[in-house]
């Protein structure tokens, strides 16, 4: 027994003296952001009548998470991310399916000089260059605002998946492959994604190209973006969408709660839609952001239970001011409205003015 204790000591004091080489060389993270809005919104039922409710940030919906990074030598690490998305004004998950690690769940080797490979649940390129670069409103979280990304929703994170991505000077790279599982069928519930973005001087562009499989029916989307720095305070923003969808999901996707149930589904709508929007620091504490965005549907279900086509269009205006580097607080105004197929997707009258205040913390 002695002889035990001695043995433990000796480890002990052993694990002391070499763990501050050890712990030199990784690190751990936790981090998030706690954001809600309330939020006036006008004809939010069939019966027209205006909402007041508490819910999900303008840009950024709440979440959670680990991070890491183990430096392994010669530029080469180990990483990993696990990343919780919850609502803030409930404290449940925020997705029908109980998931802890919605947004993210991956392990990989990032090296200095070939980039990062990883696997496990992660983000689309197309929603990683949009959300953090080409998009005003990084794909706001109001179906107002981001109701043009509707259609590829359900695929912006993927599980199963292989994921590379690579900076070259101005050039970055992000390619990825989703595994579908499908016993006998390799390319049945599969998905892949590309993005090239290049900068230039103020002048940033992206192009990007994703397809996605469900029980062997495609939904694919090609975007083309474009920011430039007029000033280091003032940004422009364009860009282009076009989506392609047989497998039905962008028709329900579309509709906002409380619509009717559509009589059928399009087995090959399309979209194109286009934005334009400027960011501007008018002061340290102050940015504002304004946002147009277009949609043009062909061949989407109607409430008739037939095909058409269909225009949509919002606008939005927000600005927020940072009380410190961590927190900050926001109003945000925006106003939609849509005809043709896009009557499917209102609850009410087919148009909606929203308004909102609300508070971000990050940590």
């Amino acid at each position: 027994m002695k002889k035990f204790h001695l043995m433990t000591y000796t480890g002990a004091a052993a694990l002391v003296l070499f763990a501050p080489n050890v712990f030199a060389q990784s690190s751990v993270t936790l981090y998030g952001l706690v954001d809600t809005t309330i939020r006036y919104l006008t004809n939010a039922n069939s019966k027209n009548d205006a909402q007041v409710a508490m819910g999900e940030g303008v840009e950024s919906p709440s979440r959670f998470g680990l991070r890491g990074t183990e430096d392994l030598g010669g530029g080469l690490s180990a990483v990993f991310k696990l990343e919780n998305q919850f609502q803030l004004w409930s404290g449940k998950l925020d997705n029908s399916n109980n998931q802890l690690f919605q947004r993210a769940a991956y392990v990989g080797l990032s090296s200095q000089q070939y980039g990062t490979l990883t696997f496990g649940r992660q983000t689309s390129p197309f929603f990683e260059m949009m959300g953090s670069v080409y998009d005003p409103m990084t794909i706001g979280d109001f179906w107002q605002d981001s109701y043009v990304y509707n259609p590829v929703g359900p695929f912006l994170f993927t599980n199963s998946s292989v994921k590379y991505s690579g900076k070259f000077g101005g050039l970055q790279v992000e390619g990825m492959y989703g595994f579908g599982g499908v016993p006998g069928s390799v390319g049945e519930n599969s998905m892949y994604g590309l993005t090239a973005s290049y900068t230039l001087g103020p002048l940033s562009a992206d192009v990007g190209f994703q397809q996605n499989d469900v029980s062997s029916k495609k939904f694919n989307i090609v975007n083309v973006s474009a920011v430039y720095s007029v000033t280091p305070a003032v940004k422009l923003l364009t860009g282009w969408l076009h989506s392609q969808d047989n497998t039905g999901l962008a028709d329900v996707d579309m509709q906002q709660v409380g619509t009717p149930l559509l009589p059928q589904v399009s087995p090959n709508r399309i979209d194109d839609s286009f934005y334009v929007g400027s960011t501007w620091q008018a002061t340290p504490p102050l940015a504002l952001t304004g946002a147009l965005y277009y949609d043009h549907a062909r061949n989407a279900a109607t409430l008739g239970g037939g095909l058409g086509t269909g225009v949509n269009y919002s606008a939005t205006i927000l600005a927020e001011y940072s009380l410190s580097k961590r927190t900050e607080i926001y109003g945000t105004v925006d106003f939609t409205r849509g005809n043709g197929a896009f009557l499917a997707d209102y609850p009410g009258r087919n148009n909606q003015t929203g308004i909102a205040i609300g508070m971000r913390n990050l940590f």
